[in-house]
């Protein structure tokens, strides 16, 4: 449990965390630095935003489900098998016949950010039908949290935008980190119409400062910028700036909390570990968000999971438990 200010603690909630969409194989070059083609050679890392943010919060203590579809081959029962064996609640996924699981080629360049190349043509997690979801696991979370990935075709779009319904509907808060992948898109247009075509139906809402600059069209990163993605709809609205940290803005307040240095080794899945670690402190009590006090305490915490993550290769591999956070956040006091 992470202390607060006022000697209170946040715990981890056991609400059950739903996350929706993409988990596929990230084969990460055995090199930084280099061009895919230069790369020797790749490990294969399980990937895919929504999954990763399943894991992180099981991770730290909290309960989640994951609800897409996999291939019926050897990668996307390995997929799930990891799944499981992290705790991660598994009744939410089909398998396709006809279809493979996701790959991902993933260039780490010599600064720990990441280029991808993607193989999807169609993958199993595109072909997700609305007809194919385990509605009642949806109607069970106390939290619903997806990205913008599913968005991309039908089927899976309506199936997306259903569970989404079911969810708001059974009472769930909503949170949407669009985790904007460019190469997927048939353009840059449609991407950031589809991105915001949802945007309104979301209560915590998630981007860094690169989709920030995407989806406004400026290259300034401040509050201006920010608040042009504001809604009234929206309970929260993050912005995370990497090893600078995150700003937050609800209807109430809006301010800062720094990032912890650590030396980055891989920015993939920091992000994700992020999510997993606000929702898991916040599913229980959505009233923090109101509090500002205890929000920065928990994005306190949130941002030391996203900084562990950056000092190992791949996301899962990398994700932290309760103890690693709360100790960097001891050494950093």
């Amino acid at each position: 449990m992470a202390p607060t200010n006022n000697g209170a603690v946040t715990p981890t909630g056991s609400g059950l965390i739903v996350s929706f969409g993409e988990m596929l194989i990230d084969f990460v070059p055995t090199v930084s630095g280099v061009s895919l083609a230069e790369a020797p050679g790749f490990l294969k890392a399980p990937g895919g935003a929504p999954a990763n943010v399943a894991i992180a919060v099981t991770r730290i203590g909290g309960r989640s489900a994951f609800v897409g579809k996999l291939g019926d081959d050897e990668f996307g029962h390995m997929l799930a098998g990891i799944l499981r064996e992290k705790g991660v609640v598994c009744e939410g996924i089909n398998f396709d016949k006809g279809a493979r699981t996701a790959l991902a080629f993933v260039t780490l360049r010599a600064d720990g950010e990441r280029e991808f190349m993607f193989y999807r043509n169609p993958s199993a997690d595109m072909l997700l039908k609305p007809e194919e979801l385990n509605l009642e696991l949806i109607r069970s979370a106390k939290a619903f949290h997806y990205g913008s990935i599913s968005l991309i075709v039908e089927p899976c779009r309506s199936a997306h935008l259903k569970a989404m319904e079911v969810a708001r509907e059974a009472g769930a808060l909503l949170s949407y980190d669009p985790n904007l992948r460019l190469p997927l898109w048939p353009s840059a247009e449609e991407a950031r119409e589809q991105i915001l075509s949802i945007w309104e139906k979301s209560d915590i809402v998630k981007v860094s400062d690169v989709e920030l600059e995407f989806l406004t069209g400026s290259d300034k990163i401040d509050d201006e910028t920010a608040l042009t993605l504001w809604r009234p709809s929206i309970k929260l609205l993050l912005v995370t700036l990497g090893e600078k940290g995150c700003r937050y803005y609800t209807k109430d307040f809006r301010g800062a909390v720094d990032s912890f240095h650590v030396k980055t080794v891989d920015t993939t899945g920091a992000g994700d570990s992020f999510v997993g670690a606000l929702l898991s402190k916040i599913v229980d009590d959505h009233s923090i968000i109101e509090d500002e006090v205890r929000l920065r305490e928990v994005l306190r915490f949130a941002n030391a999971c996203g900084a562990i993550t950056t000092t190992k290769k791949g996301a899962i591999p990398a994700l932290p438990t309760e103890e690693d956070a709360l100790r960097l956040i001891r050494e950093n006091h």
